[in-house]
């Protein structure tokens, strides 16, 4: 008995589905996505050698630009103007040992005077100070690392009339470094040393 009734059921569902017209359009359901609480678009990910990531890149560096970062103190310390020349010559022999000789040569033409922050470089004629801007930035950087001043600043002024000091014997030489520091003449009788 109990294998007929299972017999009549299969045979009211098969007739109950003939019964019904059959559809050839099925769609699919999907399950609707759950919401996320996050505003932010979801990260799509990109072939690293496609337009797209580089485009992506362009946008991620240009976005890091606009963020303003914080400014940092940079120091400011106090120098003299002997301080600036001993580095300024520090700066120009360093050039000289390198085999820059045109720049060493601009740089040794004048003394540079002081100004407050801002060492005024006089040289003389146009060219020269072309030749000389080129090594600026180089130059204005070895000086504020040196003398602990992110202060400092160079003008450069063209004097056709300058007379260019030159130092050629080892005894100009001493004496150019001894009218630009005076204590070298004191190291020099405290150690009885030759010129």
């Amino acid at each position: 008995m109990e294998v007929r009734g299972e017999e009549h059921k299969v045979d009211e569902v098969s007739s109950t589905i003939n019964q019904q017209p059959t559809t050839h359009n099925i769609q699919p359901t999907t399950a609707p996505k759950p919401e996320t609480r996050n505003s932010e678009p979801a990260a799509v990910k990109v072939s690293a050698l496609s337009l797209a990531s580089i485009r992506a890149k362009k946008e991620m560096a240009e976005a890091q630009k606009s963020v303003v970062k914080d400014t940092q103190q940079l120091p400011s310390e106090p120098f003299t103007e002997t301080e600036m020349l001993e580095q300024w010559l520090k700066y120009a022999q360093r050039m000289e040992d390198k085999g820059y000789r045109i720049v060493a040569s601009l740089l040794t033409i004048n003394d540079p005077v002081l100004d407050g922050t801002t060492i005024i470089h006089e040289l003389p004629n146009e060219s020269s100070k072309i030749d000389f801007e080129k090594e600026r930035p180089e130059l204005l950087g070895y000086l504020r690392g040196k003398l602990h001043n992110h202060d400092i600043q160079i003008i450069v002024k063209v004097n056709e009339t300058l007379v260019v000091k030159k130092a050629f014997t080892n005894q100009d030489k001493y004496n150019r470094l001894v009218e630009i520091n005076p204590n070298l003449e004191i190291l020099k009788k405290m150690f009885d040393l030759d010129v």
